[in-house]
């Protein structure tokens, strides 16, 4: 509870991190969807030694997504070609079939291509080639896992897109890491003696905003991802915390306590033109804007408990909107901005809640009690989340209608403060 409740108010918490810089995160899906489509994906023919398990991340990424239920191809691998045996797969129950070759060429690069056949219909979906350096190949799997995921669903998938989050390594060891949408190819954007919090992406995928303790006091930073270039946005007395980015990348809403209690500030990307926007008796803070940029959702005790409230961008028309239980904290908007994600205390249980913000229709989404800091897929179907086990952080997912979770086991280090970033350009 004092962890949350530091991470709520955002006041000093040196707790929020996340898992090694060798982790790679290994999902157990531990519930499934009600309407999940039945999809093989044959072993992909190789010509030479592959360096990555292109069939093999394919096959994970729509399991994770617990759109899927995978049927077994068998071990050995098909022409990716019109000479596959449709029929033969729809008698094993697979709606869909994926087949695949990766060929290494003489100049070190691979062959990539792929081929989605639906197999009710016995037609081809859906046929790409890649050619893909050793670094590109779990990308283009992630690409490829998209496509199929897009042709079979309708919407577009996010195994291609990257998460951010704080990990602390010992008592004096912290890194912000990014990795891919399933933990791996994790590399250190950052690393600290000092205690790291509150990473959030820029909507263009460009940038992170964070806090960092390094000069011995909460600073706002924003770190350019492709260079590592970054530039202090707010250093003011007192705390600095709780970054949130407008979606058009200019400016940020942060947490302040430069006037007294924390309150909510707006401010340049480069530090300048600072405006306070709340002036309130109480603690504001964890500003998130809506997805069009017209308002600013946030935590805030001013009704006597925490709670979350919506504003306008600047500041003006604010008005509670969560009012089911006595403890609604880290408030994170959908990307359509139909779905209102937090973290709210029932029966002192921590947990991942969603509000339809048409209809005030709450949903509880997680069975842990430990919850933090969720976090939208740039398609508004998962959430990706901190929890608890055993005293360590761990990362979770699940799906917004709570059919369709996955847990990172226990690795060394304490996970904290995920944020998942946008589609990649």
């Amino acid at each position: 509870m004092q962890r949350i409740l530091a991470h709520a108010f955002a006041l000093l918490a040196a707790l929020l991190v996340l898992a090694p810089a060798t982790a790679q995160l290994r999902v157990e899906i531990t519930g499934v969807g009600s309407n999940q489509f039945p999809i093989s994906v044959a072993s992909f023919r190789r010509d030479g030694e592959i360096p990555q398990p292109v069939d093999e991340i394919i096959r994970a990424d729509l399991q994770r997504s617990g759109r899927f239920r995978l049927i077994e191809a068998g071990p050995t691998p098909l022409p990716d070609t019109a000479a596959v045996s449709l029929p033969e797969f729809k008698g094993k129950g697979a709606d869909a079939l994926v087949v695949g070759s990766i060929a290494r060429l003489a100049d070190g690069r691979f062959d990539l291509r792929f081929r989605l056949y639906d197999t009710v219909k016995h037609s081809q979906l859906d046929a790409l080639s890649y050619v893909s350096t050793a670094a590109e190949l779990r990308l283009n799997a992630h690409r490829i896992a998209d496509r199929i995921f897009e042709k079979l669903t309708g919407e577009r998938g996010v195994f291609a897109t990257r998460i951010a989050y704080v990990v602390q390594l010992g008592k004096a060891s912290f890194e912000l890491q990014i990795a891919d949408s399933d933990g791996a190819n994790a590399q250190p954007a950052l690393r600290s003696r000092e205690p790291i919090m509150s990473p959030a992406w820029s909507a263009d995928g460009d940038r992170l905003a964070y806090v960092s303790f390094e000069i011995g006091k909460p600073v706002v930073y924003a770190h350019t991802v492709t260079t590592g270039q970054r530039r202090v946005v707010a250093n003011f007395l007192g705390s600095n915390s709780a970054p949130a980015w407008a979606p058009d990348g200019k400016r940020l809403a942060v947490v302040l306590t430069r006037d007294g209690l924390s309150q909510i500030y707006s401010i340049n990307a480069d530090g300048s033109n600072l405006q306070r926007l709340t002036r309130s008796a109480g603690i504001d803070t964890e500003p998130v804007y809506s997805p069009d940029g017209r308002f600013i959702y946030f935590t805030s005790d001013r009704g006597g408990g925490p709670q979350i409230y919506r504003m306008s961008a600047d500041g003006a028309n604010v008005a509670r909107v969560t009012f089911s239980g006595d403890y609604n904290v880290s408030p994170r908007i959908s990307p359509d901005g139909r779905l209102l994600a937090y973290v709210g205390r029932r029966g002192g249980r921590y947990q991942v809640h969603t509000l339809d913000l048409a209809t005030n229709q709450e949903m509880a989404l997680t069975r842990t009690s430990l919850d933090e800091s969720p976090s939208f897929a740039p398609n508004g179907r998962m959430l990706l989340y901190a929890t608890e086990v055993g005293r360590r952080g761990i990362l979770a997912w699940v799906s917004v209608d709570g059919q369709a979770r996955a847990n990172l086991p226990d690795l060394k280090g304490d996970v904290r403060e995920p944020t998942w970033g946008p589609f990649i350009k």
